[in-house]
């Protein structure tokens, strides 16, 4: 007996991305080989030219060349929730933003810097410094970049997994080593 599925053309774009979008935020599997500029983020109070500048500062403020944009922008969207909830961070964001000047997201390394060497001080940098550091090495995504596992305490410790990994040094001679721990 054969069964088959009615299934409108809009349904299956609505379900299928919303499982994908899902999946890929979510840092699964797919994320890690879904590299590449195929990402969005949805703004709710900054614009998009906004965003990209506040990405380019993200980027400039803590320059990793490998990490992806997508790690970044999880940093922008953090910062536009947080003004969506408070108007007063909103309007310091948005000054900061013209002040940053309207060609910085696309201005060359050297010259961002030159520009957030003059802000250093203010309450936007400060704020988007803290908050660039705060998620940027909080996102798993960016765990996986940096080759970090995630805490150890409820796989065993760090003793018996990860503490001794290091392929590259030579291994130590038995009678140098000390006690080995049980388990081993």
């Amino acid at each position: 007996m054969e069964h088959t599925i009615s299934l409108s053309r809009r349904n299956l774009l609505k379900n299928s991305t919303g499982v994908l979008t899902g999946l890929v935020i979510a840092g699964s599997p797919l994320a890690l080989i879904a590299r590449g500029p195929v990402w969005a983020i949805d703004l709710t109070v900054l614009t998009s030219s906004e965003g990209a500048a506040l990405m380019a500062m993200a980027r400039t403020i803590c320059p990793h060349d490998k990490l992806d944009d997508a790690v970044y922008a999880v940093v922008i969207q953090a910062v536009d929730g947080d003004s969506s909830k408070d108007s007063n961070n909103h309007k310091l964001i948005k000054e900061g933003v013209v002040s940053l000047g309207a060609s910085f997201a696309t201005s060359r390394e050297n010259d961002r810097i030159e520009v957030l060497k003059k802000i250093e001080s203010s309450e936007f940098f400060q704020r988007m410094r803290l908050k660039t550091i705060q998620v940027l090495y909080a996102s798993s995504l960016a765990y996986t970049y940096f080759g970090y596992e995630g805490e150890a305490f409820s796989k065993g410790g760090y003793l018996l997994r990860g503490f001794n990994d290091l392929r590259w040094l030579p291994e130590v001679p038995v009678e140098d080593g000390g006690p080995v721990p049980a388990g081993r």
